[in-house]
């Protein structure tokens, strides 16, 4: 079987979510495709990085830039012209005038639920793609059960035609307990120990607002840390976070420290130890498809507080602290319990250690295959 796959999102310099998903997904289809009958062919928007993927024989890389709507006329023309057997892209969408046999991955619907995350342009686009995927892929794989039901209710997809595969996560995230590192990384973004620690999208839909009052009002001796780029509809966001900084200041002007802090996006090479040195990873998001944080967490041995909605306690399990994230007092007293109750702290971690081990790429890789084999029944 040809594979074709869209790896224009894996490039990416600074990677999310759904960059990352398909880094390490493309990464571990490399491996278990290479003793096979099977062949990929990956279609770049840009030449990728020689670090991101290892030569392979089974492997072909069609490099095909283009400035604007690379999906449906650049890579549109590829798949027409040489088509494979099958086309996946896992965090994209498929190309408009392309009828071949496909699969996409379809994250979240996070813009259906809280549209006044996003601008009026990306919202549409976001639900036309999402439909359009739906509709045109002969299998679509979701991240979590919570997005399966969701199309299901939704867009009105028939849950026979739904793959639910857990992805994995980066395994070179594990606890770091070496002082001078944990140190090293803590002084490369200005942090002041101890914190707490968000870790993903400065943007709306992440709850951040609630996240600040609610640390701010839970009196913890402790410096929160919004790490991540900026993303949608922010600045509002972002002068809110910054009044509330300030008003902690007043009123604790002795703390010696900035109270909340937003040191941007995190290098790959440093998260561990930025995740390992946390206190408790605080992630409180309206609406999550997946929550990669939470498993990273898991993996690091950071107490984790999240959502008690959307796929998060069904990514979570018995791992994390649940709040309700409309509810900014719910969420102090979580803040306030998961600093200072040391026998829970030991039970999240040791919860975590054995949650993280649910997911997996190399195992995430094997039922993309059988999905996209199903493709062409």
């Amino acid at each position: 079987m040809l594979i074709g796959i869209d790896a224009s999102r894996a490039v990416a310099k600074q990677r999310t979510g759904t960059e990352a998903y398909a880094l390490f997904l493309i990464r571990a289809l490399i491996s278990k495709t290479a003793h096979t009958e099977h062949c990929l062919r990956l279609y770049f928007n840009q030449p990728p990085d020689e670090s991101l993927f290892t030569e392979a024989k089974h492997v072909e890389r069609v490099i095909i830039p283009f400035p604007r709507i690379w999906s449906h006329i650049r890579l549109a023309r590829q798949l027409i012209g040489r088509p494979p057997d099958v086309f996946f892209t896992p965090a994209h969408v498929i190309p408009y005038s392309y009828r071949g046999p496909s699969v996409a991955t379809i994250h979240d619907l996070g813009f259906d639920y809280f549209p006044a995350a996003h601008t009026d342009r990306q919202r549409l686009y976001l639900r036309w793609s999402t439909g359009h995927n739906s509709r045109r892929s002969r299998r679509i794989v979701v991240d979590s059960l919570a997005t399966r039901d969701d199309l299901i209710r939704l867009y009105e997809v028939e849950e026979g035609n739904i793959d639910v595969i857990y992805p994995g996560y980066d395994t070179e995230l594990r606890p770091v307990t070496e002082l001078d590192q944990l140190a090293a990384v803590q002084a490369k973004y200005d942090i002041s120990s101890p914190y707490l620690l968000y870790i993903g999208t400065i943007q709306p839909r992440k709850n951040l607002d609630r996240l600040a009052e609610a640390f701010i009002n839970s009196g913890v001796k402790a410096q929160l840390v919004l790490a991540g780029k900026i993303g949608w509809q922010a600045q509002e966001l972002l002068e809110h976070i910054e009044s509330l900084a300030a008003l902690a200041l007043i009123n604790d002007p002795d703390q010696g420290q900035k109270p909340i802090l937003l040191p941007g996006f995190v290098a790959d090479e440093d998260k561990a130890a930025l995740i390992s040195g946390a206190e408790a990873l605080l992630y409180p998001s309206l609406y999550e498809g997946f929550g990669f944080p939470v498993v990273e967490s898991n993996a690091c041995g950071t107490p984790v507080l999240c959502s008690n909605t959307s796929s998060l306690p069904e990514i979570a399990g018995d791992a994390a602290l649940l709040v309700d994230p409309l509810d900014s007092a719910d969420i102090a007293r979580g803040i306030e319990r998961i600093m200072t109750d040391e026998t829970y702290r030991q039970t999240l971690i040791g919860e975590g250690y054995r949650n993280s081990k649910r997911f997996n790429w190399d195992r995430a890789a094997d039922q993309i295959l059988q999905t996209l084999d199903k493709a062409l029944e």
